[in-house]
């Protein structure tokens, strides 16, 4: 059964850039749309018994990294013919679970984990969320 739209997480580690190539490879045989996401959430810290949200000023920080995480992703996307390229803010799992819901996909491509460190751990959650969650198949790259 071939795919229609492939929606791809990206957040710039090895794993993405693994499920990038494979969701694009998917497309080009399938002649899909390739929709490549990238989910930024800034961060909110508990600071005793209350979370505070990062200071208003260092919110555009947050959205440029995003924005140059996005423009990696347009890099290694060149050549191909049908893709769209999405930034979104907000918990990762949710917001790409509710993109595909709006939007539209077939297939969710994503690495198992994302980035290093603490953040590894938490995005190694984000495509547990989404396997536990999604509606449509989940293709997890190792």
């Amino acid at each position: 059964m071939p795919f229609q739209k492939v929606l791809v997480a990206f957040d710039s580690s090895e794993l993405s850039v693994k499920a990038l190539q494979k969701a694009v490879a998917i497309t080009q045989e399938d002649s899909a749309e390739l929709i490549v996401i990238h989910v930024y959430q800034t961060p909110v810290f508990a600071y005793g018994g209350a979370f505070v949200s990062v200071p208003a000023n260092l919110d555009p920080e947050y959205e440029e990294l995003a924005r140059s995480v996005l423009k990696e992703a347009e890099g290694l996307t060149t050549g191909v013919s049908r893709v769209k390229h999405v930034l979104l803010q907000g918990q990762p799992a949710v917001t790409i679970l509710e993109y595909v819901e709006e939007n539209g996909a077939d297939l969710i491509v994503m690495g198992s984990r994302g980035l290093s460190g603490l953040r590894e751990f938490v995005l190694g959650s984000v495509s547990h969320n989404v396997v536990q969650h999604s509606k449509v198949p989940v293709l997890v790259i190792k």
